[in-house]
């Protein structure tokens, strides 16, 4: 960076501020052992009105010992796909002290079987999660009637 004469106005930088108040104590929360635990609370949590509709793209944070700390929706989109950008899924994950995450989201046709797209970007967010040292545990597409788990089927 080149050196400026000019004095900076700290009145004009932003401050932020991470804060992440939960309401519910650690104990109470669902704990999840195996895909199934996994899949059944995830689909307690999605909007039933929309797993056939539009594909959404969800990210399951987790405690140290497998509790959910929340659920955040990452992106909607159309009835073929949607946009995620990791740095959202990160954010989420780093703001409520996250240790693991578990990737989801919704194919609306019914077919569960992950698309060549679904497969490259969980490859591309498993690599992110070992750099920022947030382990990506699996990533679920969901259905009405079943799912399909990466980390089941030997793909992460």
């Amino acid at each position: 960076m080149e050196a400026l004469n000019e004095s900076i106005d700290l009145n004009t930088v932003a401050e932020i501020t991470l804060s992440y108040r939960p309401k519910v104590s650690l104990s109470q929360r669902p704990k999840v052992d195996c895909s199934r635990q996994v899949y059944e609370v995830l689909l307690r949590f999605w909007n039933q009105d929309s797993l056939e509709y539009v594909e959404q793209f969800q990210v399951m944070l987790l405690s140290r010992g497998n509790r959910v700390l929340g659920i955040s929706t990452v992106s909607t989109g159309g009835t073929a796909g949607t946009v995620v950008d990791a740095k959202v899924v990160f954010a989420a994950a780093l703001k409520a002290n996250a240790s693991s995450i578990v990737l989801s989201h919704n194919h609306p046709s019914g077919n569960l079987l992950p698309s060549e797209q679904d497969k490259r970007l969980t490859r591309r967010l498993v690599e992110i999660g070992r750099a920022l040292d947030l382990p990506v545990l699996d990533h679920i597409i969901l259905g009405r009637e079943g799912y399909y788990s990466f980390a089941d089927e030997g793909e992460l």
